[in-house]
């Protein structure tokens, strides 16, 4: 298993529901409000929002809540965020890369920076890990769209790169570049995605013990609780037996 998103569901299982599910609203409508400030405020003319509402919606996030983050961008109190990625190293040598929208660089840099120290990591350049990532596009669906087949057929005829199936749901692999024109393909055969996001997917994976698995599991947590982060992304690989013991 790789990546960090295996440890999602444990960390949530462990969280406070509400907490997480209130942060969680709270990115999204961040990540709305960019999308409609850096375009139009219709979603049928801003590819980009309509991506930010529909995996607002697959969370369930309300109507109103949705509506008032697209307002949010027009308003005259709205607020100017950057987006900034960090790069570093975690616990074990592993890659993290760190996507934050931020109205203030110095504290979430200040904050992504001591969140790495604390964990044994350290944080390095622009650039420093990102080579051994590919910058993809990912769509997602719940498994009762479709069987195996079904799916891999209509991703191949939506000019998908890749397809993956496991207990939480199928997963599209796509270009960066193809990310509009896939999902609204895939759309067309099998309904309205769960997800449709860019994401950084790695080259190549770096085996970790339990030991180091706890550390980043809780570098990774300790970032995603930070207001400004929206994304964080690993290069890890821990094997069926740690996860099990994670899990329990």
């Amino acid at each position: 298993m790789a990546g960090h998103s295996q440890f999602k569901n444990i960390m949530h299982r462990k969280g406070k529901q509400d907490s997480v599910r209130s942060k969680m609203f709270s990115k999204l409508a961040r990540e709305i409000t960019v999308a409609a400030k850096g375009g139009l405020p219709d979603p049928s003319m801003n590819a980009r929002l309509r991506l930010a509402i529909q995996n607002a919606k697959a969370q369930s996030m309300p109507k109103d809540n949705i509506e008032r983050a697209i307002k949010k961008a027009s308003g005259a109190d709205s607020e100017n965020y950057d987006e900034v990625r960090y790069e570093g190293y975690g616990p074990g040598g592993v890659a993290v890369i760190v996507e934050a929208l931020t109205d203030n660089r110095n504290r979430t840099a200040s904050n992504v920076r001591s969140t790495f120290t604390k964990a044994g990591g350290a944080l390095g350049e622009t650039g420093s890990v990102s080579f051994s990532f590919d910058r993809v596009g990912e769509i997602t669906y719940k498994l009762s769209v479709g069987n195996d087949d079904k799916v891999m057929e209509a991703a191949i005829e939506a000019g998908a790169e890749d397809v993956s199936t496991d207990e939480e749901g199928h997963t599209i692999i796509c270009g960066f570049e193809d990310i509009g024109e896939v999902s609204k393909a895939l759309e067309a055969t099998l309904g309205e995605a769960e997800t449709v996001k860019a994401i950084w997917r790695a080259q190549n994976t770096v085996p970790v013990d339990e030991e180091k698995a706890q550390s980043l599991m809780k570098l990774i947590d300790t970032l995603e609780d930070d207001d400004d982060v929206q994304n964080v992304y690993t290069n890890f690989e821990v094997s069926d037996e740690v996860m099990a013991k994670l899990s329990a």
